[in-house]
Formats: structure tokens, sequence, C-alpha cells
């Protein structure tokens, strides 16, 4: 029987790497194609790049922000309708983003909506607009990992720093973010990745305009619409390259005593 355990185990393990592996490199093996590969147009892959980098990081530094003081309330305090609240901010993880982007579109034709868009933005069909729809895509995650990050913490600790004297902004920035230093790195990275791929939101919001609201998503999106499969495949391979390099940092960072 422990044989039989280790056969299944291990092979069950062993078949979707296989599987993922087959995916990368059925991509790899078109792109090397003679009759596949040809010039791809280097402005419109530079500006999906920048524009990617751009809003991402934008959008994932609003939500960090936010998420921090948000995250440390739901783990540190009880109040009425917690869980109500802290399953409503965990809506963006599960919910499709394309339904999110256009619950943002529908705010946007009401009174309180075309007033914010008039004051801050405008954020239908434009950059703003993908920004906007990354950080509510990304910003359940963020809380969600900050607050893990948080709940890891002993309370004891906030509790002595509090008894020698340190006010609540001093022991939160001086205790627990030092503390929670690595869950915080490893959430924004997380978030950046997980907004470097955002596409049902966005396009939904911002629209898919080339060389204007073209994200790396929407220009896979378009390149497979034109029939430029070689532009398609450079722009997955740059997203698989990032949010690979992502994912390993971040386990190879939370492996560290740092």
């Amino acid at each position: 029987m422990n044989k039989l355990f280790d056969i299944i185990i291990w092979g069950t393990g062993a078949l979707l790497i296989l599987a993922f592996l087959s995916l990368f490199a059925g991509m790899l093996a078109e792109l090397a194609q003679g009759e596949v590969v040809k010039s791809p147009d280097m402005n419109k892959i530079w500006f999906a790049v920048r524009l990617s980098l751009y809003t991402a990081t934008i959008a994932s530094i609003a939500a960090i922000i936010v998420s921090i003081p948000v995250a440390y309330l739901f783990s540190r305090h009880n109040f009425l309708f917690k869980n109500f609240f802290d399953t409503l901010l965990d809506l963006p993880i599960v919910l499709s983003p394309i339904a999110l982007g256009a619950m943002l579109l529908i705010f946007f034709n009401t009174p309180v909506g075309k007033q914010i868009n008039n004051l801050f933005g405008p954020f239908v069909f434009e950059v703003k607009g993908i920004m906007l729809a990354q950080f509510f895509v990304v910003v359940g995650l963020s809380i969600r990992l900050l607050k893990a990050a948080f709940d890891g913490i002993d309370v004891e600790y906030e509790n002595i720093a509090r008894t020698l004297g340190y006010g609540k902004l001093r022991v939160f920035f001086h205790v627990l973010m030092p503390l929670a230093k690595k869950g915080i790195i490893s959430a924004m990275l997380l978030t950046w990745g997980k907004a470097m791929g955002e596409y049902g939101a966005t396009v939904t919001l911002a629209g898919a305009t080339t060389l204007k609201t073209e994200t790396i998503p929407v220009a896979i999106s378009l390149s497979f619409e034109s029939v430029d499969i070689t532009s398609a495949l450079v722009f997955i391979t740059i997203l698989v390259v990032i949010s690979f390099a992502i994912l390993f940092f971040v386990r190879s960072f939370q492996g560290k005593g740092i």
C-alpha cells in the first residue's frame, strides 16, 4: 500500500508538471516554426510592455497602501458584521473580472460616477481606467495576503511595546511593519504580477485600443483577432517569463530568513 501511495502522488505530480511543460514547449515550438515567424511590430510590443509596467505598478502600489490599514483592521479588531465586510472585500478574488469591469462601467454612468469621472478622470476608455480596473481586481488579493501576514505575528509583541510607552502609531510602524516586511514585499510582488496579467476588467472599462489602452493581455487578444500569431506568441512569452520570475522570486524570498 505504501508503494501504491507513492506511485499515486509522484505520478500525479509528474503528469501535472508535464502538462504545464507541454503547454510552454508547444508555444515555443510554434514560435520557432519558419512559416509562423515574421518580424513583429517592435513599437507595438514596447508600447504594450511599457503601459503594462506603468499601470500595474501604480495599481499595485495603490492597492498595497489601501490594503495595509484595512488588513490590520481585520486582523486585530472585531466589530459588527466583520465577516460580512471581510467577505465583501474578498469578492474580487472570485468574481469574474469582466463582471467587475462592467460594474465599474455602470458606476460611471451614475450621477456620482459621472461627477468622479469629471473630477479625477476620465476613466472610461482611458489609461486611468486601466489602473482603476487593475486596482479593484488586485485589492482583494492584497488584503488577504497582508491579513495573513499580520495574523502570523504574535500580538504579544505589540502588547509589550505598548507597556514600554509606545503609542499605537509607533507600535504599528516600528514593531508590526518590520515584522511583516517579508509578507508586505511578497504581497506587493504578487499583486503586481496579477495586475500585469489582468484582462477582463481592463478591456471592459478601458477598451482595447491599439497604442492607447493596449496592455500585454489586451495586445495578445488583438494579435489573435488580427491573425498576427507571431506577436501574440511574443506577448505570451513576455507575460509567462515575468509571471514565472515573480513567483520564483517570492518563493525564494520567503524561504530566506530576511
